[in-house]
């Protein structure tokens, strides 16, 4: 193992690697269940990290690696190895999950993985996408906080037609029980103050993205 670990409660998260942009300075705990999606393998390897399972039609990889336990799956299939990887942590009972490599690269593989943000939230779940530059994480229903901890960029985007009963506390700009809309930026270019903040929607979901790293945000 390397140093860069991301804290995190025992066997409670599921760390899912994928081919996309890969962030080294956020890496699994010592008890993430680590998954590596296809090419996410090259990225875990690469900083001495050898996952759990590794499961994948291999096209981007190449060819199936030589680990003890792999799940080969057919290239033809409606979900992303992304998406199978979250499928298959939601099973054996994960109810948060890290994905490092899911942004950058391909514009329709950094969407899916937004899109699959929301899957996971709508099932009373949380996600966070890794990356090198801001973080992105869903909210359904419920609130996010996140600590004190400096300024920077934060934005709130609609995932769906409305989010209804929008709340931003903490923020430089404050909303209180507004609704966005998935054709209209209204949260974008938000920024942390150094105190706490928390961002509620009673109906609906939101896309959250920040900058700087998970840290900021208050996990359950």
């Amino acid at each position: 193992m390397v140093t860069g670990f991301l804290s995190g409660a025992p066997g409670m998260r599921c760390y899912i690697a994928g081919a996309g942009e890969f962030c080294g300075d956020m890496l699994p705990g010592r008890n993430d269940y680590v998954i590596a999606a296809d090419a996410g393998y090259t990225g875990l390897i690469r900083h001495g990290i050898m996952p759990d399972l590794v499961i994948g039609d291999f096209d981007s990889l190449g060819a199936a690696p030589d680990h003890p336990n792999i799940l080969r799956i057919p290239v033809e299939k409606d979900d992303t190895d992304m998406m199978l990887a979250v499928k298959l942590g939601m099973e054996r009972g994960y109810t948060t999950f890290i994905i490092n490599g899911g942004l950058g690269g391909r514009p329709d593989h950094t969407y899916a993985n937004i899109q699959m943000l929301s899957f996971i939230s709508r099932r009373g779940a949380r996600g966070v996408l890794l990356g090198r530059d801001m973080c992105m994480t869903a909210v359904t229903d419920g609130s996010i906080s996140f600590l004190p901890s400096g300024t920077g960029l934060v934005s709130v985007f609609c995932a769906g037609n409305e989010a209804e009963g929008v709340t931003l506390k903490g923020l430089k700009y404050a909303l209180e029980h507004a609704t966005l809309t998935f054709g209209f930026p209204l949260g974008v270019s938000n920024e942390f103050t150094g105190a706490p903040a928390m961002i509620t929607v009673d109906n609906g979901t939101l896309i959250v993205m920040w900058a700087g790293g998970i840290d900021r945000l208050m996990l359950p």
